[in-house]
């Protein structure tokens, strides 16, 4: 397995270092660097007090945090947020309040998290028409969403 370095600069040291909770996790959780409170319905913009430097051939990815979600009705809007390799600024996470309920996060508390991904070199080329597939252009909803809906293939004709 390809182990990849990243460099962390802590903007504020008073924000933890970002670390996985367990050897093997995908991600590195992400603190807030302030204290806040987000209303119900409210997204507020949060930095972290963190910089990276992704490498060339990778992305970071901000994802949502489970435990918040399913707690506290908290996502990240943008999910997931891209953080592109040649990026240097502090990193910032734009959350969302689903909740009935205000929320509040204290400086340091972990709100978010990043994962770093190997991304391909990939080129775009026009093209007048593109190959066709069984699934063709069957967009949102194709495959129904209830358990008993989809039945394969040769039921979508």
């Amino acid at each position: 397995m390809q182990s990849i370095k990243v460099s962390v600069r802590r903007l504020d040291n008073e924000v933890p270092f970002p670390r996985a909770a367990y050897p093997g996790d995908a991600a590195f959780d992400l603190p807030t660097a302030v204290d806040v409170e987000i209303l119900p319905g409210e997204r507020v913009k949060l930095p972290t007090g963190l910089a990276v430097a992704i490498p060339q051939g990778c992305a970071g990815l901000v994802l949502p945090r489970s435990g918040l979600a399913d707690r506290l009705g908290i996502g990240v809007v943008n999910s997931p947020g891209l953080i592109d390799s040649g990026y240097r600024g502090e990193i910032s996470v734009i959350l969302v309040n689903l909740s009935r309920e205000t929320v509040r996060f204290s400086k340091g508390d972990r709100i978010a998290q990043l994962m770093v991904v190997s991304v391909p070199s990939v080129q775009l080329a026009e093209a007048d028409r593109l190959d066709s597939t069984e699934r063709g252009e069957a967009g949102f909803g194709s495959t129904g969403w209830r358990g008993d809906d989809y039945n394969g293939p040769e039921t979508r004709k």
